[in-house]
């Protein structure tokens, strides 16, 4: 390993993985350090019993965009799959997205007219501009749905009562008046055939990488060892938290191997009552349709930040929001820095939008 690189990029994820596969083609040397014993960052997938385990949760590439598929695909080509979640309350299931089927399953239904009485009638309840996730879920499909498919869900991720989460939240989520379970819109979706973890391997192809290296506690020495750093990580801790710490929610998964060929029937299913800790179940041999006489799940149980150290999803309220804004004024001070990933910008970015994101900040690199 030399002693010097043109760039450091904190963080192994897919976001550091683009940019240094980008900058490598340039011609380019790069360090990337890893505070994890691994690579790959949340997409990273280990096998066992010929499964493709998702060990930081489902990882279901898609995108609208041509240029941003034909890229992974390149790298390592991906398999087709589309996501057709399924939610279990109290041992009913209700087809996701919200479609024909779910409410057909809620209402006893066939009709999309008959669904959008309903969905009108309930939302009455909300006048003006929905002010929360609360308003804006009952304002999207009404009261049954959301107080059944909703709000035990998400009280359970977020670890705040819907009427004091932002309504930007749910606007994700697709309604639709037809029979359709496909939850993405996106014309391109897949699984890498190989698993996630070759994709990594081959985006770091010609980068020197250390695992097991906590960047923030020898900053200056790994800054002193390239020209540019590229920094992946959560941006208060770039900061020492001098103005005070961003707020997450992390997850735990508990992994389990099972002596059945199928358990679940389905790769995701969301349990939305309360009264079950965990959000949901994957069994990850559906991702690629892997034939396997045993099968592998993980429970998702969401817990504090603090529980784990472990950063997934920003709370995007005011106050942390305002705060971010703050670390990244200091960022943007140093013309020997540049900042990207969802820890990074304090944002939620699908995989398709992470690698838009990468390509389009080497495009800066000189």
């Amino acid at each position: 390993m030399r002693d010097r690189h043109d760039y450091l990029i904190v963080g192994s994820g897919l976001f550091g993985a683009v940019c240094a596969h980008e900058l490598v083609k340039k011609g380019k040397s790069v360090l990337v350090l890893e505070k994890r014993d691994h690579i790959g960052g949340n997409i990273r997938t280990e096998k066992a019993d010929g499964i493709d385990i998702h060990r930081y949760g489902a990882h279901i590439f898609h995108t609208s965009n041509r240029m941003v598929w034909d890229y992974v695909d390149a790298i390592t080509p991906f398999s087709p799959f589309i996501n057709s979640p399924v939610a279990n309350y109290k041992g009913r299931i209700y087809s996701m997205p919200f479609n024909m089927h779910t409410f057909s399953k809620m209402w006893g239904i066939s009709m999309p007219e008959e669904a959008e009485r309903i969905i009108a009638e309930q939302r009455k309840e909300i006048v003006g501009e929905p002010k929360n996730l609360e308003q804006q879920a009952i304002s999207l499909v009404g009261r049954d749905i959301y107080e059944t498919l909703v709000k035990g869900y998400t009280e359970k991720q977020w670890g705040r009562d819907c009427s004091s989460l932002p309504a930007d939240i749910i606007k994700r989520l697709p309604v639709r008046l037809t029979y359709d379970n496909n939850y993405f819109n996106d014309p391109w979706q897949g699984i890498p055939s190989e698993g996630y973890t070759v994709l990594a391997e081959r985006l770091l192809e010609g980068s020197d990488i250390i695992l097991d290296e906590d960047f923030n506690k020898r900053r200056e020495y790994w800054r002193s060892r390239a020209g540019i750093t590229i920094y992946t990580g959560c941006l208060d801790e770039l900061f020492d938290c001098c103005y005070g710490p961003l707020s997450y929610r992390s997850e735990v998964f508990r992994l389990e191997r099972i002596e059945k060929e199928n358990y679940q029937g389905v790769a995701v299913m969301n349990f939305t009552e309360r009264e079950i800790p965990y959000t949901r179940i994957i069994e990850h041999k559906h991702f690629l349709k892997t034939k396997s006489p045993v099968t592998w799940i993980s429970r998702e149980y969401p817990v504090d930040y603090t529980e784990t150290g472990e950063p997934y999803y920003p709370i995007n309220d005011e106050l942390n929001n305002s705060l971010h804004g703050r670390y990244l004024a200091l960022a943007q001070k140093d013309d020997k820095l540049l900042i990207g990933g969802r820890l990074a910008m304090y944002r939620y970015f699908d995989m398709d939008k992470t690698v838009e994101k990468a390509l389009e900040l080497v495009q800066r690199c000189r």
